[in-house]
């Protein structure tokens, strides 16, 4: 049997493609490495929780010890590496933990693949990164492969970091592995701080709308499951030592995305558009805000035939009626029940 870590998954994208692989692959045990910090939960992972190809491991990707401890258990053939710190707001806070996890974290994934794989074996690391290492666009202009790295955040500096360890493993021992550079995600699962999520829990409770500066920033948006369908096509047909850049062709104002929500909030819940779009509030921007981010995704369109499913809108509204539809999943994160079920679980693990 194929033996995968995924790490981080019990985040977000990590939970999204655990929900998405498990059921697709019976023949392939997937081991969830994830050190339950504030964004996992594990109640995303209930409906795959029980299959015989599913193991999770609380690690802590810090931990040399731990994770060489958990090669030598599992003896993995592929690691898809999606742990990181990613919210851009604590690391400008607080930067010590994304340089732990971001870059000392991926170091020691990689020293422990180098440890444990032999150099003719069928293995891979698969890094999977953000367009965020690439800095900020003006007004044209798309991200490619070869784009020159111009960070702006310490989040967007940890992971060009980890970007550039994976790329000299490579060329350094041979290492064999692949990235990925992705656009915004949004989707089911995600964890309320970011800016989607966020503006549909607050307008559901009648709460303001915070968009920084005048909202004129550009993202493009790729939906989740999208995003996991590709990093599943990149790590089986993609090149070994390429990078591929996943975008959702999606480019949108953040003014325009609250909109967006404020709108299909309107039409699925009978709540007036006018008092949504009330809630909107503008505050300070935050420092180092980039521009405009845009993804150039024809190189793994052209040679994996990839494209995302989900227009921005299609997107959009399967993610509100999601979040109407699952109230259980939001409460437990919203009064903090998870994180008391995971320390009564957990807590005692290291």
């Amino acid at each position: 049997m194929k033996k995968i870590i995924v790490t981080g998954g019990a985040g977000f994208i990590g939970s999204n493609l655990l929900n998405y692989l498990v059921p697709l692959q019976p023949d392939t045990l997937f081991i969830n490495l994830d050190n339950l910090t504030y964004a996992a939960n594990l109640h995303s992972l209930k409906g795959i929780e029980g299959a015989p190809n599913y193991k999770f491991e609380k690690t802590d990707i810090s931990n040399p010890e731990a994770v060489a401890e958990t090669f030598r258990r599992y003896g993995p053939d592929c690691v898809i590496h999606l742990a990181a710190e990613s919210h851009v707001d604590r690391s400008i806070a607080d930067p010590d933990a994304f340089m732990r996890t971001n870059i000392m974290g991926t170091f020691y994934l990689l020293e422990a693949c180098r440890a444990h794989w032999k150099k003719d074996g069928d293995n891979l690391f698969h890094h999977v990164s953000t367009d965020e290492v690439y800095g900020s666009l003006g007004e044209n202009g798309l991200f490619t492969e070869e784009t020159r790295y111009d960070p702006s955040s310490p989040y967007s500096a940890a992971k060009a970091a980890s970007d550039h360890i994976v790329k000299a493993y490579n060329r350094t021992y041979g290492l064999p592995i692949k990235l990925s550079n992705c656009s915004n995600n949004y989707g089911p699962r995600q964890f309320p701080e970011k800016l989607i999520p966020l503006m549909i829990l607050n307008a559901l409770e009648g709460k303001p709308l915070p968009i920084y500066g005048k909202g004129t920033n550009v993202r493009d948006w790729l939906y989740v499951l999208d995003h996991c369908e590709a990093i599943w096509l990149v790590v089986q047909k993609g090149r070994v030592g390429e990078t591929y850049n996943i975008g959702g062709n999606s480019e949108k104002k953040n003014i325009d995305v609250v909109r967006s929500i404020c709108k299909v909030l309107s039409e699925e819940t009978g709540k007036p558009l006018a008092a949504l779009e009330g809630l909107i509030t503008y505050v300070a921007d935050r420092p180092g805000h980039d521009l405009r981010y845009a993804i150039d995704a024809s190189k793994i369109s052209g040679e994996l035939g990839w494209r995302p499913k989900e227009t921005f809108e299609s997107g959009l509204r399967k993610t509100i009626r999601w979040y109407l539809e699952n109230n259980e999943w939001i409460e437990k994160v919203k009064t903090g029940e998870y994180r008391k079920w995971i320390a009564k679980n957990y807590g005692d693990r290291s």
